[in-house]
């Protein structure tokens, strides 16, 4: 079913205009993140979803699809329990089935007491767990976020990650619109950013990250520094100035040409320096965007 999910999502991709390739970059059980611009706000998860070919839409409906948009649709006369049940019933459960898991789902999310209340009377916090509530009640396979963190205090943004990277943990496939690297670089699997409507770079994070880093580390020594800069000269090239720490340490960053020659540099170092760190630096996923969108990566 999940790959059945995946080359649907591909199929109806691929006729959009635009021509994003998000959908090869799923994969089932994955968390994917969908990185952009802010300017291109939140338009182009509502586009991948409103531009696909109606019979296919269905054919993702069939298969037990949730999509949270950042624009919540909660109707604020209702009472929020009434309202959660209306949504599941929409969504294919039988009234009896709806009750038992949204009960379960709102003394999970600390909200049994409000079940009873006006969605009026829930704060946008409140109501931003109700609606993932009712997107996740029918326990889908595919699942899209359009920042889903969105107006959270950090005990709640825990709460929710913590409930989602559950939903992947058991089999669902999740794609999360976002422009919040810090999200991307501790939730995600894999990344696809866009600029201006066009894919420009997709891959695991980790691989993506690494391969950003291009073999540069930052090296913590003491002793001379005219034995360091002799031990790598014809292995390493030194970026920038040497640092001076506490304690009689030296810090400086050095870019490695060839992976082989990374043993061979930590060897000379060692025996020419008393090395005290040798830590490859990885790029953030912020630096990775800014460097992806200027065209330097």
């Amino acid at each position: 079913m999940a790959r059945e999910i995946h080359d649907t999502l591909a199929q109806g991709l691929a006729a959009i205009s635009m021509r994003l390739e998000l959908a090869k970059n799923v994969a089932a059980g994955d968390w994917t993140a969908i990185m952009r611009q802010v300017e291109t706000a939140h338009r182009l998860t509502r586009e991948t979803l409103a531009e696909v070919d109606p019979e296919l839409v269905g054919r993702v409906a069939a298969y037990r699809a949730g999509y949270l948009p950042e624009e919540r649709g909660l109707y604020k006369k209702m009472k929020v329990g009434e309202q959660a049940i209306f949504f599941a019933r929409m969504r294919g459960l039988s009234k009896f089935e709806a009750i038992k898991r949204l009960r379960k789902w709102f003394d999970r999310m600390e909200l049994t007491e409000w079940w009873d209340r006006k969605v009026e009377d829930l704060s946008k916090g409140m109501a931003q767990k109700v609606q993932f509530i009712v997107t996740v009640a029918h326990e889908p396979k595919l699942l899209i976020f359009d920042e889903p963190f969105s107006g959270f205090d950090p005990i709640n943004t825990n709460l929710l990650q913590d409930e989602i990277l559950n939903l992947r943990d058991r089999g669902a496939t999740i794609i999360f619109s976002t422009h919040n690297m810090e999200s991307v670089e501790a939730l995600c699997d894999n990344i696809t950013l866009i600029n201006k409507s066009r894919n420009v770079l997709s891959g695991s994070v980790g691989e993506i990250r690494r391969r950003a880093g291009g073999n540069t580390f930052r090296v913590v020594f003491s002793g001379e520094y005219d034995k360091f800069t002799r031990a790598i000269s014809d292995k390493a090239e030194l970026i920038g100035e040497p640092e001076n720490l506490i304690g009689g340490y030296t810090q400086h960053k050095l870019h490695i040409k060839l992976d082989e020659e990374i043993r061979p540099v930590i060897g000379a170092l060692n025996e020419s320096v008393n090395l005290r760190s040798f830590q490859e630096i990885i790029p953030s996923m912020n630096d990775i965007f800014i460097r992806a969108v200027n065209g330097t990566l």
